[in-house]
């Protein structure tokens, strides 16, 4: 099966071709594989193209500025249409901002996690469970302490402090004396088999 191919005529070309950022880029050259792929373009990447896409996918991550002007018009040309499907994917399914976005990596883990729930090996299951419980939003294995606070206005400060200080002044009651019992003197070692004898 062949593709006819007519160009557009009178599209204004300029050789300073501004800086497109990586996403975008991808975006485009995944949309162009996919509609090749509809006329015998093979994107199914391999374990190269895969390779491909996770260094991207890095550098992209630690800087998208820098790995956007690096990857040019000339540069993404000869990268294999698979390892651009690839790198496609992975940002679209992680996102760039999975570095600078906390809620993106909680929904995440907790996907994972619910992934992990169907494991056969009931451990990983159980574990997986206990973590999704500790999750704050489900929160049926934290701690809850509950804490009152009473406000008190400054007179009433006073008055509990001076209340406070007079006890410690001048005590209420007397102590009691010690009660003292006649009885047997026992030896509790001896009692309990301890004695050195």
């Amino acid at each position: 099966m062949s593709l006819e191919i007519e160009p557009e005529v009178g599209v204004p070309f300029s050789e300073k071709v501004p800086s497109i950022d990586l996403r975008t880029r991808v975006e485009a050259a995944s949309a162009t594989a996919s509609l090749l792929a509809e006329h015998g373009l093979e994107v199914e990447p391999s374990a190269e193209d895969n390779n491909i896409a996770a260094k991207l996918t890095l550098a992209y991550a630690d800087d998208p500025e820098k790995t956007s002007k690096k990857v040019s018009n000339k540069r993404a040309s000869t990268l294999p249409p698979a390892a651009l499907v690839a790198t496609h994917g992975i940002l679209t399914q992680f996102g760039h901002s999975v570095v600078e976005s906390a809620t993106q990596v909680r929904h995440l883990v907790t996907n994972k996690l619910i992934e992990e729930t169907e494991n056969p090996d009931p451990r990983v299951r159980i574990r997986a469970l206990e973590l999704l419980g500790k999750i704050s939003d489900v929160g049926l294995f934290t701690e809850k302490a509950e804490i009152t606070i009473t406000h008190k206005t400054t007179d009433e400060l006073r008055e509990s402090l001076r209340s406070k200080l007079a006890k410690l002044v001048e005590p209420a009651e007397e102590a009691e004396d010690a009660v003292i019992i006649d009885g047997d003197v026992v030896d509790v070692d001896a009692e309990l088999g301890l004695s050195d004898d």
